[in-house]
């Protein structure tokens, strides 16, 4: 598997992850004040959504110009 390949699908299991820490912090705002925990716990899936989705945006720019 290549490099691309991995990013990639890397990318659909972190949007995995993101949606369901979503739906766990709306579900657990249902029941009142959520702990902060589960308030941030989308933010790491996040950040790496938007590494990979950058890298996989600007892949075929790099690769027409080299």
């Amino acid at each position: 598997m290549t490099w691309s390949n991995a990013i990639r699908q890397s990318h659909r299991w972190l949007s995995i992850i993101f949606t369901l820490t979503v739906a766990a912090n709306f579900a657990a705002m249902a029941f009142g004040e959520p702990p902060a925990w589960i308030v941030y716990s989308p933010l790491p899936s996040l950040f790496l959504l938007l590494f990979s989705g950058l890298y996989m945006f600007a892949l075929p720019y790099v690769r027409r110009n080299v």
